[in-house]
């Protein structure tokens, strides 16, 4: 039997009093009287495909992460939200609990605070989140702590997974990203950021966290995605100058041990925004679960009369300007396959 053909019964099945209607004897036995491709928008137009959102967090209120702005910012697209809570000392669960939504499940953790190698323990409580997702969501909407999605994107996402749904060759979505830097005022525009990852991914069996939960793989290899046009906002960069020494600090802990740390991080560490290389202005509007928390910012970073590192070597200059140019990155990392743009 086919994969397409599995994945046909397996739609029948899950919606089996209304496929009745659409002549199910005959599909049952190959006549096929309407298409695949018909019964799956229909499905769709009947708002049938179910979306699933999940995350994972730990000590959101000392580490000033928004993750009730990054969870509220898909909600609306999700028919349930996992949330994978680690062992908290600063009352992240009860603030998580204080979104009031009928659709999150709050899920406790204890971390394994020994997997050091290349934050190997973010990787593991995304992947419990993951598998605690409904066995029959169709799309599973990956979410990070210091991240958001704009409003504006929503019905193109949606549109999107509706498409997306019936064709096997594509695993999953990858969209463009912002990333935020010294305040919510200014982004990175440099190959020190990646331009683009998954976050949205069908629930397909074999589908983990890849490396240190950036992205995602399927049994080892990299998953078939379509482009979109659609931006995620990272905001783990858009930090009082003192946030961005503890956001070092304590991001750091999950990848060195306590040598490294004392060596290359020490308690007198001071940040240096200089090393951004290039940044741009924002001009746009931030999602709306963010505003609030944007109105109570209490610092202020001018970079226009703030010098920025320009002492790239001449092999960064040119590949910055390859770019700049003809919008290829050259020997940019990639962990998917694009097969749709």
């Amino acid at each position: 039997m086919t994969v397409l053909r599995k994945y046909q019964l397996k739609v029948v099945k899950k919606h089996e009093d209304w496929v009745n209607k659409m002549h199910r004897q005959a599909f049952n036995h190959n006549k096929y009287p309407i298409t695949f491709t018909q019964i799956i928008a229909c499905l769709n137009t009947f708002g049938l495909m179910k979306v699933s959102g999940f995350t994972f967090i730990r000590n959101a209120v000392k580490n000033d992460y928004p993750i009730v702005e990054a969870i509220t910012s898909i909600l609306p697209l999700c028919d349930e939200f996992i949330v994978m809570s680690g062992n908290s000392d600063d009352g992240t669960r009860e603030l998580i609990e204080g979104i009031g939504s009928p659709k999150i499940r709050i899920i406790d953790s204890v971390w394994d605070d020994s997997l050091k190698d290349g934050g190997r323990v973010f990787a593991v409580e995304t992947d419990k989140a993951f598998d605690a997702i409904s066995p029959d969501s169709d799309w599973a909407f990956y979410i990070q702590g210091d991240e958001a999605v704009h409003e504006k994107y929503h019905p193109l996402i949606k549109k999107e997974m509706e498409e997306a749904l019936n064709k096997p060759n594509i695993e999953g979505l990858l969209f463009k990203y912002l990333h935020f830097y010294g305040s919510y005022d200014y982004y990175g525009d440099s190959r020190r950021w990646y331009r683009r990852e998954i976050r949205l991914v069908k629930n397909i069996k074999g589908i983990r966290a890849y490396r240190d939960a950036q992205g995602f793989r399927l049994n080892d290899r990299k998953i078939k995605v379509k482009l979109i046009d659609a931006y995620i906002y990272h905001y783990g960069w858009a930090k009082p100058p003192q946030g961005l020494n503890n956001k070092i600090r304590n991001f750091n802990k999950f990848y060195h041990d306590d040598a490294w740390m004392e060596q290359n991080l020490p308690e007198t560490y001071e940040f240096d925004y200089g090393n951004a290389d290039k940044l741009v202005h924002f001009t746009g509007t931030h999602p709306a679960p963010m505003q609030k928390r944007i109105a109570a910012t209490n610092w202020k970073i001018d970079f226009s009369t703030k010098a920025l590192r320009k002492n790239m070597t001449f092999r960064r200059k040119f590949l910055q300007r390859v770019e700049q140019l003809t919008g290829w990155r050259i020997g940019e990392y990639r962990n998917y396959e694009i097969v749709e743009r």
